[in-house]
């Protein structure tokens, strides 16, 4: 368990992941969403508190129990698999802020179910989503996450409880004396390298490790983000690249677990910007209904790249949001199926029209699936004047 100290240390570095991903800021009596699991409850108190003494309106929401989801999903109707309460609409038209607590009970409780079911529901709440990537898009909303260790998480990350713990402690920064000054100094850093990237004309970058051998292309009008607030911890630097550039061979070697199924050891083959043919160690059935979900779900949304010198993740803890972020020996790489970011269009996210998206290869599509590579890599950049730059390498940026 995080201690009383720690866990106030943990909602302060929330707090300024939130507000920092919002450039604008807060003002009083702005509307904050605050969901969490019930294993959460401690944190989210601390939260509430905060939030109502920052003159701050939360609104406070706890998660289906996995007794709950597994009910729906197994035995729900089709329209009640895809309901959306009365109301959920309008709140989300008006929310300024979110923050997420994650603390899952089971990690597999959905294995039984039929992913196609499952592909239902996230369709019909794309919209719930668009809502919100509007209003961040504006400058109007803003969001982040953090993950608490529960028996579930340590035994599919093959861990003790504490140690998964100790993780999060030192993932977080919660043994500095300042985390959120600690935070500022990572933001301020990051920022330093994604000002050198945004400063090269990248035509084609080139993935190569020992079973990866990916290019892909940044495409026009793109530019790198990451470490802005959303997420706690998040040390990754991404862009959206164009997908119809995306060719070779792309392998996941670090697990991945997604609606109650593990995939391990994917190996991804792509052919025209589309995933031409997919192979899974385990979970490939499951793997061939997620590229089936829509029609953009089979296309790249996300290259990412995190430096180690930023994350001290060093295990691997069977949750994205860490393991995503995974600084180890040699850091990693991961791509996304799916959904890229509006954040990447350099003219600015609320600039970015649907015909804008469609023009310049940006992918839409109601997945964002995180596949994370760990092996030792070098990432080339191909510059428009011809010149070939290596920008990482065995986990540095090499700027």
């Amino acid at each position: 368990m995080l201690t009383p100290d720690q866990l106030q240390k943990y909602a302060d570095v929330l707090l300024w992941g939130m507000k920092v991903a919002r450039k604008p800021g807060f003002d009083p009596q702005d509307i904050v969403l605050l969901r969490y699991d019930f294993p959460a409850r401690p944190l989210a108190e601390i939260l509430f508190e905060k939030l109502i003494t920052q003159n701050l309106y939360p609104v406070h929401r706890l998660s289906g129990s996995p007794a709950m989801e597994h009910a729906l999903f197994s035995k729900g109707s089709s329209r009640q698999i895809t309901f959306i309460p009365p109301g959920e609409e309008e709140l989300m038209r008006h929310l300024n802020g979110c923050i997420s607590l994650l603390a899952p009970e089971s990690l597999t409780h959905l294995q039984d179910v039929d992913p196609e079911r499952i592909g239902k529901s996230v369709l019909s709440r794309k919209k719930l989503r668009d809502i919100l990537d509007h209003r961040e898009n504006q400058g109007l909303f803003s969001w982040t996450l953090g993950l608490l260790a529960t028996p579930e998480l340590a035994r599919n990350a093959g861990i003790d409880e504490q140690r998964y713990w100790d993780q999060i402690v030192r993932a977080c920064y919660l043994d500095s004396p300042d985390p959120v000054q600690q935070w500022q100094e990572i933001f301020e850093q990051a920022n330093e390298i994604k000002n050198v990237l945004n400063s090269l004309a990248i035509d084609e970058l080139h993935l190569q490790s020992d079973r990866c051998d990916l290019i892909v292309t940044p495409g026009q009008k793109r530019q790198w983000v990451g470490v802005s607030g959303h997420n706690i911890p998040s040390f990754e630097i991404f862009t959206s690249p164009d997908w119809r550039g995306t060719t070779g061979v792309y392998c996941m070697d670090q697990p991945t677990y997604r609606s109650g199924n593990l995939v391990t050891n994917l190996r991804l083959e792509f052919k025209d910007g589309r995933v031409s043919n997919a192979s899974a160690e385990r979970g490939e059935a499951f793997v061939h209904k997620q590229l089936q979900l829509d029609q953009n779900a089979n296309k790249i949304g996300e290259f990412s790249l995190t430096d180690k010198r930023f994350s001290r993740i060093d295990t691997f803890m069977a949750h994205t949001l860490f393991d995503e972020n995974y600084g180890g020996d040699f850091g990693n790489c991961h791509i996304a199926l799916g959904a890229s970011y509006a954040e990447t269009y350099a003219p600015g996210a609320g600039q970015l029209s649907e015909d804008i998206k469609s023009n310049l290869g940006f992918n839409d599509s109601a997945l964002h699936w995180d596949l994370v590579n760990i092996e030792p890599k070098r990432v080339t950049a191909k510059l428009a004047s011809g010149e070939r730059r290596t920008i990482y390498e065995d986990g540095i940026f090499t700027l």
